[in-house]
């Protein structure tokens, strides 16, 4: 079994392969305090009851591929990959590490390890030219040329970013729960809010992936449009230009970089 693991700014993802197919996967709070022992132990808690896993952290695991945007978690994960699972062949994303991506970028290190990890992942399942609509913290687009290069991207704010600073800069606003609103046309405070928020960001998709589209390819209609992140699910109903919803995509390209970088044995 291959343990993938994508540690973003608020969530982190974890998924089991079974060969190229993902059979568990969890969704656990990002937290840069957490020391690797108290890493060891949530993955135990996860892990540990898992018919396919034996009982004892690492058994059953044969590889894990790692990619983080928060240095100090990932920090803090190598340590974890040393003291508890040392015999274990293990990729962290970082410069170095073969991903097949050229990266054509002003400064290739500033681009984010999930953001070269979701073009790994998209093109294997759909080619290029495509666009990566990545629903996090932030809400990033990247763009991947017909030759399977990563050609740079947009970063916005997140949904959950922009519903946080409703609620703390608008006196009479609240936090409220991101859910589709029964209209566009609010009947209240928080339908109105939510309106805002689904309709509102699914109107920057379209706008922003069209302009991009444009850009990346003589024919935009040639760009496939894939949307992942846990948010994803909010504005897929909406939005006119997404083409694939695939939750797992940076799973998926984790578990490409690994096969990329240890030999099969």
């Amino acid at each position: 079994m291959l343990l993938t693991i994508d540690v973003g700014n608020t969530h982190t993802v974890l998924g089991l392969f079974d060969g190229e197919d993902i059979v568990e996967h969890w969704r656990v709070s990002t937290d840069p305090r957490r020391t690797a022992d108290e890493l060891a132990v949530l993955l135990q808690g996860l892990m540990g009851t898992h018919p396919l896993l034996g009982e004892e952290l690492g058994d059953g695991i044969h590889g894990i591929a790692i990619c983080a945007t928060v240095p100090s978690v990932l920090h803090e994960l190598r340590e974890v990959t040393r003291r508890y699972y040392g015999d274990v062949p293990a990729v962290l994303v970082e410069p170095g590490v073969k991903t097949g991506v050229p990266v054509q970028f002003d400064n290739p290190k500033e681009v984010g390890a999930d953001r070269i990890i979701n073009t790994v992942a998209a093109n294997e399942l759909y080619g290029g030219p495509a666009i990566v609509v990545d629903f996090g913290t932030a809400t990033t687009f990247d763009a991947i040329s017909a030759r399977g290069e990563y050609v740079g991207g947009v970063i916005a704010p997140g949904i959950e970013i922009s519903v946080e600073a409703l609620g703390v800069k608008a006196a009479q606003l609240r936090k409220i729960e991101v859910a589709r609103p029964r209209n566009v046309i609010g009947k209240s405070t928080v339908e109105a809010m939510q309106s805002g928020i689904v309709y509102g960001f699914a109107g920057q998709v379209d706008g922003v992936v069209g302009r991009m589209a444009r850009e990346l390819a003589d024919d935009p209609d040639d760009v496939t449009v894939i949307a992942t992140g846990g948010l994803a699910p909010m504005v897929l109903g909406e939005s006119t230009v997404i083409d694939e919803h695939q939750p797992w995509l940076t799973l998926i390209g984790l578990r490409l970089v690994y096969e990329r970088n240890v030999p099969r044995r």
